[in-house]
């Protein structure tokens, strides 16, 4: 341990001393924070590959003690190869004996219940569930981090304002898992071209072409699993659970595309469609190309694809009066951010690269939580990363009803994918029930004109 280290150490407990003391003279009961007691304990709600990945982050901060003391998750299967994984890296940081793993839908009060405020959850589960977890860790007082997307239609938007707005009231830290806001390269890339570097931006262009995706693309059900947790194991290729392929893939280039505009774009329009499905049964487009427009004119064009044997790109770029930018290059990290005096993108014209190794935004995005939580500074991110839910799912409505959709439809539609969740057990039957043939209802654009299915 440095000297540093150590003097900041004694000063933060110093600081929780005087601060308990005082407030005992004045007669206040002090509220409890993780910095006063030095270790900050997890709670993991959802374990599947982003919610390891996200412990393993927040067991990696250098910033003090951290430990997991409690899973939940509704497969039995997943919590144990979660906890598993984890165990062999951090051992000593693992305190998650078997009466603080819980296997259900209300598991995660139980996970939360084991926590105090102060401490931190962590919502990895599909995004149906953000809002109901999310309300349950502000009642108990626990600093957040889930992941992106936040919502996946315009009611659970509404609802995730206003919780955002709740946990700024209450001085909860919050972070959401657009980790590319937490890239260096892309920071001082967006300062480079808010400074007028490129000039006024005309337009974004962003890329996610790949082939087949996480479970987008979803075979008939087994006989040996409920349809409801058939979907939940599939959930990215059902809209109730994830918002889908749009949701879930798209967000990230979209995000990354409006914070270098520094602004959200006010209406979409789109085009999608289905192709090679077999015998899928999931609610999916294969393509989606979708028009975006800020106030000022200014275009966002997105394309998707998870079309095996087509060409693949992973990018997103910005074009402006003096020249353009590659905002992001090799998928997520690293970025790889560049400026060019004109747009070809060719080495003559090339005016600034990144320098150096990228630190991994992933783990920063957890630096950065955790510095908040120590030091108490404000940090919440539920509204920035509410508006991308919310701009991401405007355009996969675009593309899924064939209809010019403005920010303002978006937020006020009515459709609710899937309500009354908090009322799901093991052997509920699934929010999206299946037809006779075992298959799902799909957007049919032009024909369903007011709702994605």
């Amino acid at each position: 341990m440095t000297n540093a280290n150590k003097s900041r150490r004694e000063f933060l407990k110093n600081t929780g001393r005087v601060a308990a003391a005082s407030a005992l003279v004045a007669g206040v009961v002090p509220k409890v924070h993780a910095a006063e007691s030095n270790t900050i304990n997890v709670a993991l709600i959802g374990c599947g590959g982003r919610g390891t990945g996200a412990v393993a982050n927040a067991l990696s901060v250098p910033n003090g003690p951290i430990k997991l003391v409690a899973m939940a998750d509704v497969f039995d299967s997943r919590l144990k190869s979660s906890y598993e994984n984890l165990n062999r890296k951090f051992a000593e940081q693992m305190d998650v004996p078997a009466e603080r793993k819980f296997v259900s839908f209300d598991g995660y009060k139980s996970a939360m219940d084991c926590l105090k405020p102060g401490d931190v959850v962590i919502l990895t589960t599909p995004c149906a569930f953000r809002g109901l977890h999310f309300s349950y860790a502000i009642e108990k007082g626990l600093n957040v981090f889930m992941e992106k997307p936040l919502t996946a239609d315009a009611p659970t938007s509404r609802l995730m304002f206003k919780l955002g707005e709740e946990s700024v009231k209450k001085n909860l830290k919050v972070g959401v898992g657009l980790m590319c806001r937490h890239c260096k390269a892309r920071q001082e890339l967006f300062d480079r071209i808010q400074s007028g570097e490129i000039g006024d931006i005309t337009l974004l262009r962003a890329y996610r072409m790949a082939g087949p995706t996480g479970s987008a693309a979803v075979g008939p059900k087994p006989d040996n699993i409920s349809e409801l947790l058939y979907q939940i194991r599939n959930f990215h290729g059902f809209l109730w659970a994830s918002g889908g392929a749009v949701s879930d893939f798209l967000i990230h280039n979209i995000d990354e595309s409006c914070w270098m505009k520094n602004d959200w774009p006010v209406q979409a329009k789109a085009n999608g469609g289905r192709h090679y499905r077999g015998d899928h049964v999931d609610q999916n487009f294969d393509s989606y190309s979708i028009e975006y427009t800020f106030g000022d004119g200014t275009k966002l064009l997105v394309n998707g694809r998870t079309i095996p044997g087509c060409h693949q790109e992973f990018a997103s770029y910005a074009h402006g009066t003096k020249g353009s930018a590659v905002i992001s290059s090799r998928a997520h990290t690293p970025a790889k951010p560049r400026i060019y005096s004109g747009h070809n993108f060719s080495k003559q014209d090339l005016t600034w690269a990144f320098p150096g190794p990228e630190p991994n935004p992933y783990q920063v995005e957890w630096n950065d939580l955790i510095a908040a939580i120590r030091n108490d500074e404000a940090y919440n991110e539920v509204e920035r990363g509410t508006k991308a839910s919310l701009v991401t799912s405007m355009g996969r409505m675009a593309a899924h009803t064939g209809q010019l959709i403005t920010y303002d439809e978006m937020l006020n539609h009515e459709h609710e994918f899937a309500p009354n969740l908090d009322k799901l057990t093991l052997a509920a039957a699934a929010p999206l029930p299946s037809g006779d043939s075992g298959k799902y209802p799909i957007p049919l654009p032009g024909i369903n004109a007011n709702r994605e299915y």
